[in-house]
């Protein structure tokens, strides 16, 4: 064990000249706003009933919910009205004249249903992400929490057969649901339309919302079903009984796993989780890189992971107080790797927990591209964006014809623009970092994050599809290397209580348990690391070993923190082992 002393006189409390009535270097209850240590999420809940924009709700579950839902129940109507336009212009064609305007039907018919393919498709996603998948997640929640608080001091594969049957029964009931909910609304659904009913669309909208109904409560029915029992049928997470040990003579890499630093832009600030209640100012993570530097100069580091959040709020302050932090150890700079998490990119106000973004704010895109100049800076000439447009670039290569796009954004903002640069966000990932030989280790940075647009809301994860087919693809890629892949959320709840419901479902990564049925396959040759939960865990879902990371600067204002140097060994059948890691323990800092 390796403990640290604080050295650093920035947070003491020192004597000053004029000693005002409010010392503004301890805070106050602005700080604790939205706090969730420090104040309940019913009392936080309370300040933003008071304090959100009913307008800017309104509009954005208008653009988010409402408007898809009723583009994907019209699509039914609008196709079934051209067959009906195109039958009569069918049986009436005489002459040439009409042969013209059968064809013309015929014309706009093609190029007209794949973007009403595309549109339907569209939304019918959207609402997917925003409302099957999480109301299927909370639900299998849910469950899950009832049953394991009622069956209380269940652990190891007890729990994991509770939790297995718990899934299933949560496929169930939701099948049961969903199915009543299809049955009661199905007389109000239309699905056949004429070209005079599409002139009056004030008297579709309710047909076509009904329809939406139908069509989401049918699919959430049958895709209950499959995920409850896929979910129950995949492993179930348990304490890690032993730690490897290393084969003779095998190859060993040396990984310093942080997660969750929370840089504050302020000498004297307060991060929005801990308030009061925790560290002012960025001295213990200062404290973790000395002591990280000192540790790497008697034993060489191979990487230095930072596993999100970063950042307490996403702010350029706190980004550049981040990079000064880092600037000043170059030695662990070179070997870093950073990712994004929901403190980086989503909404994130110490002051507003009401605080709510539009879809289409530039704000949102701005946060990203903040998180990615930082990343390229970081690691940009060592990792490889996984982007078509650029196949094999580094991240600083991929980026370089985007520079001026993104400066001027930076600058001036622009709606357009902030949609493609949120494509490119999303393209990107994963970023690899890739083995050194064929048999070595690779990294592959994972974003995450889902696209929320609610304070409330921003701690949410969901995995895109897409990304974890670019990711196998890497894999197949690299058949004897081995990898950390590494992301912000957990990919499964941890085998031990929680003290609330919402610590559950509101940090969830949503599809975590479908990302763990895809990582299977591989799960011999990988070692997941993660933060978010800011829990000191290490476990195993099967052969897929899990790290989740304990943040070195959040904790209670008096209490000391620590973080982990993992070592991973190559096994001789092309498995990847965990070996006791090293407790590096960070005190709290005198005087504090």
């Amino acid at each position: 064990m390796n403990e640290v002393s604080p050295t650093s006189d920035r947070m003491r409390l020192a004597p000053v000249a004029i000693s005002p009535l409010l010392d503004p270097r301890l805070g106050d209850m602005e700080n604790d706003h939205s706090a969730t240590k420090q104040r309940t999420l019913l009392a936080i809940a309370g300040s933003l009933l008071a304090e959100i924009s009913l307008t800017k709700l309104l509009f954005a579950w208008f653009v988010s919910i409402l408007l898809p839902a009723v583009l994907l129940g019209l699509a039914p109507l609008v196709l079934t009205a051209w067959i009906g336009e195109a039958s009569d212009r069918f049986a009436e064609a005489t002459g040439v004249g009409a042969a013209l305007v059968v064809l013309a039907v015929l014309a706009v018919g093609w190029i007209g249903w794949r973007p009403l393919f595309r549109l339907a498709e569209t939304n019918f996603w959207s609402l997917n992400a925003l409302a099957v998948q999480p109301g299927y997640a909370f639900w299998r929640e849910a469950l899950r929490h009832l049953t394991e608080r009622s069956l209380n001091r269940k652990s190891g594969a007890e729990l994991a057969r509770i939790r297995s049957l718990s899934c299933a029964g949560a496929g169930i009931l939701l099948f049961a649901v969903a199915g009543l909910v299809a049955f009661a609304v199905w007389p109000q659904t239309r699905w056949m339309g004429s070209v005079a009913d599409l002139a009056s669309p004030r008297l579709l909208i309710f047909p076509t919302i009904a329809n939406t109904v139908v069509i989401m409560s049918s699919y959430l029915a049958f895709a209950s079903l499959v995920w409850g029992f896929a979910d129950a049928g995949v492993d179930q997470p348990l304490d890690l009984e032993a730690f490897d040990a290393a084969p003779a003579g095998a190859r060993v890499w040396r990984v310093a796993h942080l997660s969750d630093v929370h840089v504050v832009g302020e000498r004297y600030g307060f991060r929005v989780e801990s308030g009061r209640g925790g560290p002012r100012g960025n001295d213990r993570l200062e404290q973790a890189f000395a002591r990280l530097a000192a540790l790497h100069a008697k034993q060489p580091l191979d990487l230095v992971l930072v596993s999100g959040d970063m950042t307490d709020a996403g702010t350029s302050a706190e980004w550049a107080e981040f990079l000064d932090i880092v600037g000043a150890h170059p030695e662990l700079a070179a070997r870093m790797l950073i990712l994004p998490g929901n403190h980086d990119v989503n909404i994130v106000d110490r002051t507003n927990p009401a605080r709510l973004d539009l879809p289409f704010s530039p704000i949102k895109a701005l946060r990203k591209m903040r998180a990615l100049s930082a990343m390229a800076a970081v690691q940009g000439m060592r990792v490889t964006a996984s982007t078509a447009q650029s196949p094999g670039s580094t991240l600083s290569e991929a980026l370089e014809s985007r520079r001026t796009s993104i400066e001027d954004f930076a600058a001036n903002g622009g709606f357009h623009r902030s949609s493609e640069l949120a494509r490119l966000w999303h393209e990107l990932f994963p970023l690899i970092l890739p083995p050194d030989q064929e048999d070595g280790l690779g990294v592959a940075i994972l974003n995450s994050n889902a696209d929320t647009n609610f304070s409330f809301t921003n701690a949410l994860g969901l995995m895109a599809v897409g990304q974890a087919l670019r990711l196998t693809e890497t894999f197949d890629r690299f058949p004897k290397a081995r990898w950390i892949v590494a992301l912000h959320h957990h990919l499964t709840e941890y085998p031990m209580p929680v003290a609330a419901f919402s610590e559950r479902v509101g940090t969830a990564l949503i599809n975590g348990s479908w990302f763990l049925r895809v990582l299977k396959p591989y799960a011999s040759r990988i070692v997941v690391m993660h933060g978010h939960r800011h829990k000191d865990w290490i476990g195993a879902c099967g052969l897929l070993k899990i790290v989740s990371a304990p943040s070195p600067v959040m904790a209670k204002e008096l209490s000391p923190t620590h973080f982990y140097i993992h070592a991973l060994a190559a096994g001789p059948d092309g498995s990847l082992r965990l070996l006791m890691p090293e407790r590096v323990e960070i005190a709290a800092p005198a005087g504090a």
